[in-house]
């Protein structure tokens, strides 16, 4: 393929997206309409997710922006620093709803963003009530500032590389701190180097350096140090959170460090008490251990949203615009007309019906229809499919947006909730414990329990005190709410990230949790089971010639969005045959279409439908005979692995007069998704406005039971299917395509919509899951990413509850007594990190559920070939 071709698109409002590159010739194209900012690339892997809406009529795109506006009035975004743990987060939640204008209120301590809903009403004094409620965050400890909207997409961009830099700054910080931390904890423990060396057999006398190091002062001032350097920050922070009413963990941790240092400095001051003062390695080890632990996490959240990264990395901001002279054509075989002007401009500033220049390797910056050249678009990130896709004039092309995506990882599941509901009080109470803890120890404990003052946490004399504090110093420490907070929403931002990459659109947590549950998914007939490209194959005629019942019906279609319009107009335009022009049009979803069509009503779409809207009725005899005729004319061109639907149409005066046979193929995946899904437990219902004997025919080819098929349906009964299956409390998932599926897809627990030819429409805007690679098998790595994802929630959720559970009783001292062991606040502090990292970490194991699936896929389009 020449290197030097071109491709030129054009735009319509039909268009949603994400992101794609192209490989090698240049794409020339137009721009066309769509909701959200977009942008793709040519060559390199893309991936990014958007939305947009296809519109019908005009009315309908101002009701739709609109409505879109009346919601971004409601909604404010608020950026929010400083959030540590799941306590921050309830915290910070809490502010939010206790204003009386707040309905609902979303935060995501990952994305450090707060999303709130505003009652009706306060839409007039918008800016105000979000400047206030930022300042209301802000007075508690947290760095709060509203988003500001309406940015175009190098804004965006450009905010997002300064908060991926900042993030990367902040890492290079922590990891200095670590660095300046752990070499005092090296200082600190030198002077127990000779006694580690003498117990393997390596014996070396003390020399002036080892002497120093022993020396209490000099570890006071070591720890002191460790205290003010590398600790500043994590003390100050915690102390300024517990004086604003809201401690988090660095709350707990600032105490822990604050009581070790200070139990030494009081022994080492007061030489009478006779305390151990060697309690200075402590506060040292444990800002090593944790700092160690916090950097070593971040970086691990940081590879969790890499993919938002690498998504955002290839958004494009400047598009080539061209500026053709009027009356000049741009052609394939001449792309550029000698007196046009490439002029580079900012994405922002292309509009609709605007011509586009992209050379090879380069992002495709918005939505568009090649109207010259070729190439090839790896769309791997858009639709999960490892081949790049041939391009050529008249075909779609798509870009990207972080938004879906932004969004998606912001909505927090249902279960996230319990995790809140125990990570709020949690500071408080674990403070009550450390304080219950020093207590029983101090007043009861070493009295019925006289031995535990022989272990070395109670000082060479056993003292009480001195136990009871380094316990309670213990309990402070190891408790983490931070495994907590970062439970749910690190394997939420795995797993939609790692959908965005397999094609798969989720609006969010909440989506993952419902789909993971899913027990019966109902499905719809044409453009679902089949592959939405349906192609008249016959028609047959009463008395009137054939063409012309394919003109009006035609014309009857002309301004439908159905699939089955679109074939009959294609029919009638191929042939070439002149469309007359409609007036008064009425559409029934799912039912057909009537207009006035040279003075006569005209009606085009099911036998009942069409045969109830006039008088004069079609004797039942002809009616048969003219659908035995059309069916035996459409049997002898199509085998029996296609879909067959029968539209009719009928006139004013004369009843029923003619029949259309619209065959479509049925997916290729479609057989082995049904078997697949019935395999994982979930019942497959088929849901279908088509004739009974089509229906059942398409259910007997790929798997559906007799009794879960159901036909002649209208949208409403569609949901009332769905309703009656809720009912009966099962959860529902919904898989369609076109507007007649759009109520139903609301409906149910989780609606799946495929995209076709890179469109979307009402069932896409009404739909839980948008399935960018059009291939029905992705229904089922939707929900086997929605299991595993939630099997990661759940095991995070484990580990956290479990580990605390545990580990808090046994920093308390519960093994003292019968086992002779007791947690110091070092180890206590190695511990807590150690459980963060290990929550974030599983969630990242969730990958390898992506990296599997890509080998899947592989193999597939392997044997393909």
């Amino acid at each position: 393929m020449s290197t030097t071709s071109l491709l030129r698109f054009s735009l319509s409002p039909h268009n949603s997206s994400l992101h794609r590159r192209h490989e090698c010739p240049p794409l020339y194209y137009n721009r066309r309409r769509s909701i959200l900012p977009h942008s793709p690339k040519l060559r390199a892997s893309t991936r990014i997710s958007s939305k947009a809406v296809e519109f019908t009529s005009p009315t309908e795109l101002l009701l739709e922006e609109k409505t879109a506006r009346e919601e971004a009035n409601s909604t404010v975004l608020l950026d929010v620093s400083g959030m540590m743990c799941g306590a921050c987060v309830t915290r910070v939640k809490s502010i939010l709803s206790a204003d009386q204008r707040v309905e609902s209120v979303v935060v995501n301590m990952l994305t450090e963003t707060a999303a709130i809903k505003l009652k009706e009403g306060v839409g007039e004094d918008f800016s105000g009530v979000s400047e206030e409620l930022a300042k209301r965050v802000s007075a508690s400890g947290f760095d709060a500032r509203r988003r500001v909207s309406g940015m175009g997409v190098e804004a965006k961009v450009r905010k997002w590389r300064e908060t991926v830099e900042k993030k990367d700054a902040l890492l290079v910080k922590s990891r200095n701190r670590v660095a300046f931390a752990w070499t005092l904890v090296a200082l600190c423990c030198g002077s127990h180097a000779s006694h580690i060396l003498h117990s393997v057999g390596i014996h070396i006398g003390h020399g002036s350096v080892l002497d120093i190091l022993h020396n209490s002062y000099v570890k006071g001032g070591l720890a002191l140090g460790s205290l003010l350097g590398p600790g500043r920050d994590l003390l100050f922070d915690g102390l300024r959170a517990f004086r604003k009413g809201s401690p988090n963990m660095n709350s707990l941790v600032g105490f822990g460090s604050i009581a070790a240092f200070a139990i030494s400095a009081v022994a080492l001051l007061n030489p009478e008490l006779q305390w151990n003062a060697a309690f200075f390695d402590e506060p040292v080890m444990l800002l090593g251990f944790i700092l160690l632990g916090r950097s070593l996490e971040e970086r691990a959240r940081i590879k969790a949203s890499s993919d938002m990264n690498e998504l955002l990395s290839l958004i494009s901001t400047k598009s080539r615009l061209v500026i053709a002279p009027s009356g000049s054509d741009v052609s394939a075989d001449s792309i550029l007309c000698s007196d046009a002007m490439c002029i580079e401009v900012p994405t922002d500033d292309i509009r609709v019906g605007d011509a586009i220049l992209v050379l090879p390797g380069e992002t495709i910056p918005v939505d568009g229809k090649v109207l010259a050249g070729r190439s090839v678009v790896d769309e791997s990130m858009l639709t999960g499919e490892s081949l790049p896709v041939f391009k050529e004039k008249d075909h779609f092309v798509s870009a990207g947006t972080i938004n879906w995506v932004e969004d998606a990882q912001g909505r927090e599941a249902p279960i996230q909730r319990l995790a809140d509901s125990i990570a709020g009080p949690f500071v408080y109470s674990v403070m009550t414990l450390s304080a219950a803890t020093f207590a029983f120890w101090y007043y009861i404990g070493t009295h019925i329990f006289p031995d535990v003052l022989l272990n070395d946490i109670a000082g060479p004399d056993g003292n009480s005190l001195l136990l009871s504090m380094k316990l309670a110093v213990d309990v402070l420490v190891v408790s983490c709410p931070c495994a907590l907070g970062l439970a749910t929403p690190t394997a939420i931002l795995v797993g939609t990230s790692l959908g965005a990459k397999q094609g798969l659109l989720i609006r969010g947590g909440d989506v993952l949790e419902r789909l993971a549950g899913i027990d019966y998914i109902t499905l719809d007939k044409t453009g679902t089971l089949t592959e939405g490209r349906p192609a008249v194959s016959s028609v047959a005629s009463i008395s009137h010639e054939e063409s012309e019942i394919l003109q009006i019906a035609a014309a009857v279609e002309k301004t439908a969005s159905h699939p089955l319009a679109r074939a009959i107009i294609a029919k009638a335009e191929s042939l070439n045959l002149n469309i007359p022009t409609t007036r008064g049009q009425l559409a029934e979803p799912g039912s057909g279409t009537l207009a006035e069509v040279d003075g006569l009503l005209v009606a085009v779409g099911k036998l009942s439908w069409v045969h109830e809207r006039f008088q004069q009725k079609t004797s039942v005899s002809d009616v048969q005979r003219l659908e035995q005729s059309v069916i035996h004319q459409s049997s002898a061109e199509y085998s029996s692995n296609h879909s067959r639907t029968i539209v009719y149409v009928g006139r004013e005066g004369e009843g029923i007069i003619g029949a259309i046979a619209i065959s479509d193929n049925l997916r290729c995946d479609a057989e082995s998704t049904i078997t697949r899904l019935q395999q994982n437990g979930i019942h497959t219902v088929l849901l279908s406005g088509d004739r009974e004997e089509a229906v059942a025919a398409v259910a007997r080819t790929v798997g559906v039971e007799s009794e879960f098929v159901n036909s002649s349906l209208t949208p409403q009964q569609k949901s009332d299917v769905i309703s009656s299956l809720q009912t009966s409390g099962h959860r529902v998932a919904m898989v369609g395509d076109g507007i007649n599926d759009a109520p139903s897809l609301a409906l149910a627990d989780v609606g799946i919509a495929l995209q076709i030819e890179g469109q979307e429409n009402a069932a896409s805007n009404a739909a839980s899951i948008i399935l960018l690679g059009n291939r029905l098998s992705q229904v089922v790595d939707a929900i086997d990413l929605a299991r595993a994802t939630m099997a990661k929630v759940r095991q995070n959720l484990t580990w956290a509850v479990a580990y605390n559970v545990v580990a808090i009783p046994m920093a308390a001292g519960v093994l003292l007594p019968h086992f002779d062991f007791a947690m110091t606040p070092s180890l206590s502090g190695g511990m807590m990190a150690l459980s963060s990292i290990f929550v974030v970490t599983n969630s990242l194991l969730l990958q390898l559920h992506g990296t599997q699936k890509k080998k899947e896929n592989s193999k597939t389009n392997t044997y393909s070939r």
